[in-house]
Parts: structure tokens; C-alpha cells; sequence
């Protein structure tokens, strides 16, 4: 059985026992907390459940693992005979989570 969710603005495929990386969504780690935004729901027998747009009563059941920062990432910013150069970076803060369960 798996699940279609909505977590961090993004559409994650929640299968129980896997974990997914998720933007940063500010909760302890430890946590277990109920996602309630499910947009499909495919058991192991029979028809999968198709929400319009969510499938009512589905809950997936997720343990907050930590937050961690991706790798760097660098960017340069160049100008030939202006004697412009800029460079810059970033690393972007993920929530990992645990799938526990799914159930409709």
C-alpha cells in the first residue's frame, strides 16, 4: 500500500517503512504527526481511491526524524569588461520522514 501526500509544497509517494526528505517544515524531532493532504491512496488489493482534489479520511502517519541542510550550492555571476563578478551560495533546510502508516 501507498499514498500520493502534499508535504512542504511537493507531492512525496509515502510507502510505510521508507523515509522521505521533505522542505523544512519546523517541527521537533521525534514528533509523530498526521498528514491529512492525500491525493491518492493505492492498497495492496483493489481499486486505488482518487481524491478530488484530497481523499477523504485518508491519514498518513509520519515520525520526525531532524531537519538537515543539503550541499551547497554555488553560483557565479560574471560581466566581461565590466569588471562585475558576484558569487554566491545556498543550502536549503530539509524535515526527513519517517512513513509509519497509511490508512483510508
Amino acid at each position: 500500500m501507498y499514498a500520493i501526500v502534499i508535504a512542504g509544497g511537493r507531492q512525496h509517494k509515502a510507502v510505510p517503512g521508507t523515509i522521505i526528505d521533505v522542505e523544512k517544515l519546523g517541527i521537533e524531532a521525534g514528533q509523530v504527526i498526521e498528514i491529512d493532504q492525500v491525493l491518492l491512496v493505492v492498497p495492496d488489493e483493489g481499486a486505488p481511491s482518487i481524491g478530488q482534489p484530497l481523499v477523504s479520511g485518508a491519514i498518513v502517519k509520519v515520525t520526525v526524524i531532524g531537519d538537515y541542510r543539503a550541499k551547497k550550492i554555488h553560483g557565479w555571476k560574471y560581466k566581461p569588461g565590466m569588471r562585475y563578478r558576484r558569487q554566491w551560495g545556498h543550502r536549503q533546510t530539509y524535515t526527513r520522514l519517517r512513513i509509519e502508516s497509511v490508512s483510508v
